[in-house]
Order: structure tokens, then sequence, then C-alpha cells
């Protein structure tokens, strides 16, 4: 993407730099709708990197639905990069755009032609047939960072309920993690290691006990955090307890907690619902997880599976479960 529209009297904005980033993840070098690699469009209130093609029907359906620019030859508003920015782009606005994406629909490919895709494109963004029913947008001049874009939730995003928690205090609400079990965990002794977990979320920490010789632990153990308005990722480290040197990392993750607190800001009382999928964290090669992370709605209660491949290591595997829970909880 070409810094050309910098001025002489305004240096070139790490805004401009986040925004170049953004397109060489994986994820965001293949078009949201189509998959086709020819990226040389973005829908800028969406938040989604396009293809030529689908770019002509995001461009049909109106600049309230869908701002179309170019990544080469427009010149983008600060807004307009702040609303691509804190969205992150294809995987996280397909999350909730596709969340209820039926298993076997027929997503266009790069060749389809202008009818499929043309339906396609109008059910996910106008109609939002795929998008979690709590999130579906009223007024077609709500972007998308009014849903899911930024960390801090605003009164532009928040339910009446999350309304509520904000007023509280700084905190919008808690997170349970369960921490389950590790899988073909890495050697750091002889011939095993001693694995505990660690948590941060901030400057928040927390972690599991040690367990003794066993590259296979069962910890079944929970740590809660207090989630603030902004947030970022929760770190994950496995250690191998050393009594007489420092302990030894046997690798990392991160997990994105972005799916699961916009899908719970989103609901009142989730004691009226039934069991029910409202939100995706999708696997992609540029994360942590080994398959696609649902959240769902199980008996009253937001709860998330994440299976994680521990990273910068030979090898090993984490299981998480997740639950939020109501600020007053």
């Amino acid at each position: 993407m070409s810094n050309r529209y910098s001025r002489p009297d305004k240096p070139v904005s790490g805004k401009w730099r986040k925004l170049r980033e953004l397109t060489l993840r994986s994820d965001n070098r293949v078009c949201a709708d189509c998959s086709s690699p020819d990226l040389k469009w973005a829908s800028a209130n969406i938040g989604v990197f396009i293809c030529l093609k689908c770019s002509e029907v995001h461009r049909s359906l109106g600049a309230d639905i869908s701002k179309v620019l170019s990544l080469t030859l427009d010149e983008w508003s600060e807004s307009d990069m702040d609303s691509v920015i804190q969205v992150g782009g294809n995987s996280y606005a397909n999350s909730i755009y596709e969340a209820f994406l039926p298993k076997g629909y027929p997503k266009p490919k790069p060749n389809a032609n202008d009818e499929e895709r043309t339906k396609f494109i109008r059910s996910k963004y106008v109609l939002q047939e795929f998008l979690t029913p709590s999130l579906r947008i009223v007024s077609s001049k709500m972007s998308f960072q009014s849903l899911e874009s930024t960390k801090t939730l605003g009164p532009s995003f928040a339910s009446n309920s999350s309304k509520k928690t904000v007023e509280m205090g700084q905190f919008i609400g808690n997170l349970k993690v369960k921490v389950v079990r590790g899988s073909n965990l890495a050697v750091r002794d002889m011939l095993t290691s001693d694995p505990y977990v660690v948590l941060i979320l901030g400057s928040q920490r927390a972690q599991t006990t040690v367990k003794k010789s066993n590259l296979n632990p069962v910890w079944n153990e929970e740590l809660k955090f207090t989630i603030p308005q902004k947030y970022g990722p929760l770190k994950l480290q496995v250690f191998d307890h050393d009594v007489i040197s420092a302990d030894d990392i046997m690798g990392e993750a991160e997990i994105d907690l972005q799916p699961m607190i916009t899908a719970a800001m989103a609901f009142g009382n989730m004691e009226l619902l039934g069991n029910m999928q409202i939100g995706k964290w999708l696997k992609t090669s540029d994360n942590a997880l080994i398959k696609d992370s649902l959240v769902n709605i199980v008996d009253g209660k937001i709860k998330q599976e994440v299976l994680l491949k521990l990273q910068n290591v030979e090898s090993g595997e984490v299981e998480l479960e997740l639950e939020w829970m109501p600020i007053d909880e």
C-alpha cells in the first residue's frame, strides 16, 4: 500500500503503518467474501479487505452499508483507518458476520458469477442472515465498528445491560478460565517435565499448581480475571518447575478475548435464552488455535472451549474452558 498520500507538513502516521501491517496478515491477503488473492480494495466501515469483483458489489450497496476504498489509489481519512485497524480485518469481521453461516452454504469462489457473488454479499451484510441474531443492526448507517471493532466499549456499542456494567466502574465483567489439560508437552528434565500454566491479563497474573513428572497433565483448575474496559489478549505460558535453577519455558500462546466479550456484551439476561452459538474465534495461521473456537450459551452461561498449540516450542497443546460472568457475580 502506497504512502504517497502523506503531505509535506504531515509525516506518515503510525496508522498507515498499522494498516499496511494488517494487509500482510494471511487472513487479510484473501478476499473476505470469495477468498480471491487479488486484494486491492477494502470496506472501511465494515473493516474487511476485498477483491475487485466483490468491491463492485459492495459499492452497489451504498456507502452507508459499505464504504469502499482503494488500497493504492484513494486517500484515507483518519476515521477510515481507525475503523479497519480496530476491527482487525477479515477474520474478526467474518467471526461475526459469518458466525451463523450454515454448514455447506455455497460461499462464492474467486470465479463466481455476478449473481452468486451479489446474493451472498447482500445476504451477509444487508440482510445479515449469518450474523448472531442479537447483533443485527437496526439502522443501516451503523457501522461494524459500533458492534465489534473497539476493545474500549462505548455507548454506541453497549446494550442496556452493558451500559450498566460500564457505569459501575472501570471493569466490564469477570472471566473464569478453567485450565483443563496439557498434551504432549515438551521435555525439559531428563525424560519428563514438571509443568504449570501461567495466565496473564494486563497486570493480573494467575497460575496453576505444578504437576510432577507429567507431559500430559490434567489440571481442571479455575483461575479468575476481572476484565477492564480496555483489554488485550490473555497470555498463556507453560513452565517447567525447577528447584535449583530458573524455571524453563515450555511454550506460550495468546487467547483473543474479543469474540467472547463482543458476544457477551450484546446480550441481556442469558438465563432467558436457550442454548445457542453466539460467536466464533476463527483459526488462522497467525494464531495458536488448533480449530475454530465457538462461543456458546450453555444453560444460561456464556462459555467457550479453546484448544491451543503452544508456540515457540517443539510440541505441546493446552485445552481451556472460558466462562464470562457479569461484573456483579
